[in-house]
């Protein structure tokens, strides 16, 4: 038996996003274009009212506003075994703070595999949430962010800024 998905559009400072739900967990953050954002099923349905729709909705309101670091939401991002280790890893990045693919390897486990980190770093299917726009290149360059490097970059200094207050 599937669940059928919960879906919302929201109107953040980085322009429109789709939140999905399933159950009670979110797993999906999408800003639209991103790279590989999902083409909603027939199955999905709006369903703002959702309470893990609502307090995504919410908790994104006060990241924005610079007064939340750690997101405390249920998450079921769907992904293989690899993948969820590597987002998993990711999760561990605090605020303000960021680590190269690298070094994001070896915190997964996988420290052999970096490019196969960097590939699951961009599948991460809950942007923002699963703070992937921390993870840079070796030298600290901006590298790939699905959602665009101009995403990227307002996301880090949203969080450089709110840390120097």
């Amino acid at each position: 038996m599937t669940t059928a998905m919960a879906v919302d559009r929201l109107a953040t400072p980085l322009g429109p996003t789709l939140l999905v739900a399933a159950g009670d967990a979110l797993c999906g953050l999408y800003f639209a274009g991103q790279k590989y954002e999902p083409v909603p099923a027939a199955d999905w349905q709006r369903c703002p009212d959702a309470p893990v729709l609502r307090a995504a909705r919410e908790q994104l309101a006060a990241y924005f506003a610079g007064g939340l670091q750690r997101f405390d939401l249920p998450l079921a991002p769907a992904g293989t075994a690899f993948q969820r280790s590597v987002w998993t890893a990711i999760a561990g990045v605090p605020w303000g703070a960021t680590i190269a693919y690298r070094e994001l390897a070896v915190r997964a486990g996988h420290p052999a595999g970096v490019r196969a980190v960097g590939a699951a770093v961009g599948r991460n299917p809950l942007s923002v949430v699963i703070p992937c726009h921390r993870i840079v290149g070796a030298d600290g360059s901006l590298t790939g962010y699905a959602g665009g490097l101009d995403r990227k970059r307002a996301l880090l200094a949203l969080e450089a800024a709110t840390t120097r207050r």
